[in-house]
């Protein structure tokens, strides 16, 4: 190579690194238009909340009530019951890794009933109650593992995510097919038990007007209440709902719950973890608009975005918000502040632009004030930690990750190694 070529050849690596540096150094630094947050500690009356009694008694519940009125909407106060059924239990399941319970739950009106197909690994060697992962699925309750002895999943599931397409029913082909989601054998190595039902059961994620899934129970006038229904809520439903099936089994410690959720079922995870205080720990996994990030950042995927692709994740009134995001009297730093005083984990992907990781940041960042009224530390600087160095302080949790949007091996590890933490467990 002659002198000539050399020189331009040094200065094309030069600058390639230099723009890759570039790009992780200036990643927080993106335009973004000028927003100002609502206030998280000033009460609807203007009250300075400075104690935690008043988060609790005062500001909690109408933050909520917030979230409820023009964000998330919420399941309409219906008779509806609950049983719960124990389908099949194998003791000696994954090669005697795991005992596998099949748990169904009947939610039922005075004339009709849907169900809910409940898949729950425990590790088989435990002397005592054991913390266990909840986590809906995508796919279907078969496609986070390939033991051939998992039900197929009746319901509606996510068949094609490349092009949106949630109408289909779950096939045997795909048994298995998202089990790089879901490392079980790693889960129960570390001493935990996991439990999953597809999200399909309470909700078919396709806009029909409600016609399907719990929304179904609801009577004429209930529906007509358009402005209460949501998908993203229904998914919360069963959460909660789960939750009261752990309170009932002898291998499951109903105060070590982490509820997990990945995309769109981690904005549901937060919020379910915002309603249900008996989730001891909630993680959000790439959860973007209307989870983790900032709403009024307009970054990668907008209020308007996600309405308009997806008009039944959230209540009728987010809509109003489409290009309006500063006149919403939330924002998602104050979802966080709900999950107060209990540990919270956020993880995000340094391609995952969509979710626009810096915003899923800023919303933990700006949550801190609610987290130090408990005497909680908290993140100090709204700088973006190192891409694959996680960042814990106090209860909170933060890490981005090299790679694109999903839930991988290294966002386990780091949510296992931070239940650990906050469980006074050892890792393995």
């Amino acid at each position: 190579m002659n002198k000539k070529a050399n020189l331009y050849f040094n200065i094309f690596v030069l600058a390639f690194l230099s723009f890759d540096v570039h790009s992780q150094i200036t990643y927080d630094k993106v335009k973004v238009p000028e927003y100002k947050l609502p206030e998280l500690l000033i009460s609807n009356n203007g009250k300075k909340i400075q104690i935690p009694e008043d988060w609790i008694n005062i500001r909690r519940p109408e933050i909520i009530r917030l979230f409820e009125a023009y964000v998330y909407g919420g399941v309409p106060e219906v008779c509806l019951e609950i049983k719960f059924a124990t389908i099949k239990t194998d003791l000696n399941a994954l090669y005697g890794k795991a005992i596998k319970k099949n748990i169904v739950a009947f939610i039922i009106n005075e004339v009709d009933t849907v169900q809910m197909e409940l898949l729950i690994f425990i590790p088989a060697n435990a002397k005592k109650p054991v913390p266990l992962f909840l986590g809906m699925n995508f796919y279907g309750n078969q496609s986070i593992h390939h033991d051939s002895s998992i039900p197929i999943t009746k319901s509606y599931v996510n068949n094609n995510p490349e092009y949106n397409i949630f109408n289909h029913k779950a096939t045997y082909e795909s048994r298995g097919s998202d089990s790089s989601s879901w490392p079980v054998e790693r889960i129960l190595e570390r001493g935990y038990g996991l439990a999953t039902f597809c999200y399909g059961d309470l909700d078919p994620d396709f806009d029909d007007g409600f016609k399907n899934g719990i929304h179904s129970l609801l009577d004429y006038s209930e529906k007509n209440d358009s402005n209460k229904l949501s998908s993203i809520s229904a998914w919360a439903y069963g959460l909660t709902t789960v939750m009261d099936y752990f309170e009932t089994d002898e291998h499951i410690n109903k105060s070590q719950i982490i509820v997990i959720g990945h995309s769109r079922l981690g904005k549901t995870a937060l919020w379910a973890g915002a309603i249900d205080q008996r989730f001891a720990i909630i993680i959000s996994n790439n959860s973007g608009c209307g989870g983790a990030a900032l709403s009024r950042r307009k970054t990668g995927e907008t209020v308007k975005d996600i309405n308009t692709g997806f008009p039944h994740w959230f209540s009728r009134n987010f809509h109003y918000f489409n290009d309006k995001e500063n006149e919403l009297p939330v924002d998602q730093h104050m979802l966080i502040g709900l999950i107060a005083p209990r540990p919270v984990y956020v993880g995000s992907a340094e391609q995952d632009k969509w979710a626009d990781p810096y915003g899923e940041f800023l919303s933990l960042y700006h949550a801190g004030p609610v987290y130090k009224l408990f005497g909680s530390d908290i993140i100090s600087k709204d700088t973006l930690p190192e891409i694959n160095k996680p960042l814990w302080t106090g209860k909170m949790g933060y890490h981005i990750r090299a790679g694109d949007h999903g839930i991988k091996r290294f966002d386990w590890e780091k949510y296992l190694d931070f239940a650990d933490y906050h469980f006074n467990r050892k890792s393995k």
